[in-house]
């Protein structure tokens, strides 16, 4: 991607008097040769398999550890009972998570936004959008075209992965990518959507990689409901016309120099956090190894 910042997207988009959706998609198509129409096409593509991410789920699946599987189950369940606190967005948003997340564990297909670990979050929120409120199909490509644009700025001005820059480059930035999107599907305008990246990311600014066993299981299925949640609350606040007091740039600055001053252990090695609990070692020593 040829944009760096988030602060230049957004001046491309008010100079061209375009979208920011389409600033974005004019540049995947410049910088990867692709014409409009195939990258729409491509664009499409992951929402399908987003959504059959979330169609691929099972109940009676486990992950090899048996650890992970059954709570989005489990949690629909407790919701047609009515036990539970949440609205019906935030329980659909809270299942999706948890659903796309378990079958990540279990090996099955779903889309890295931005990594695997983080794959919940962005579909979490948009399907039960989608559903419930019907929007056209086009605006949530455009939205995915807006995610993607901001994660890519994070990546190249930081990091998405967790081994460099622990979960909060991860389930933080997925977080981030989801609350801008859901601030362009609810009308909002590019600063606006820049606004709900930076209080998003913000708001899980230090979160550590500490995957117990080195699994992507525990604590990482459950953190994709936070990033998703978090996402929410987000774009709602940017919505609202609640501002980030730090540049979505900035944030990301700083996120890059968190991550480069948490120790190897907090960084998907498996050594410390959770990870290193009694339990999380117990957890660890009950599987079989190599």
């Amino acid at each position: 991607m040829s944009y760096t910042s988030i602060s230049s997207m957004l001046d491309a988009a008010r100079l061209s008097s375009k979208p920011l959706y389409a600033v974005i998609c004019e540049d995947d198509c410049r910088e990867n040769g692709y014409s409009p129409e195939s990258s729409h096409r491509q664009i499409g593509q992951l929402w399908d398999a987003m959504r059959q991410s979330s169609m691929q789920y099972r109940a009676g699946d486990r992950s090899n550890s048996g650890f992970i599987g059954g709570d989005a189950a489990k949690l629909r369940t407790a919701a047609e009972n009515g036990a539970l606190l949440g609205g019906t967005y935030f329980l659909r948003v809270t299942e999706e998570a948890l659903k796309v997340a378990e079958c990540n564990a279990c090996m099955k297909r779903i889309v890295a936004a931005p990594t695997a670990g983080s794959c919940g979050v962005l579909p979490a929120v948009l399907i039960p959008l989608a559903e419930e409120r019907a929007p056209d199909n086009e605006i949530i490509l455009q939205a995915l075209y807006i995610a993607a644009g901001f994660g890519q700025v994070a990546a190249s001005r930081a990091s998405v992965s967790g081994a460099q820059g622990g979960c909060q480059a991860e389930i933080g930035v997925a977080s981030a990518m989801a609350a801008a999107a859901l601030t362009h599907i609810m009308g909002g305008t590019g600063e606006q959507c820049a606004h709900a990246f930076a209080i998003a990311l913000g708001n899980l600014l230090g979160l550590v990689c500490d995957p117990v066993a080195g699994l992507v299981e525990i604590p990482c299925v459950k953190r994709n409901v936070i990033g998703a949640v978090n996402a929410v609350s987000a774009a709602d606040m940017a919505l609202a016309g609640i501002t980030s007091h730090i540049p979505a740039d900035e944030v990301i600055d700083a996120m890059g120099e968190i991550g480069d001053a948490m120790p190897a252990s907090l960084r998907e090695t498996g050594q410390g956090g959770l990870a290193a609990t009694p339990t999380g070692r117990r957890i660890a020593e009950s599987l079989p190894q190599g």
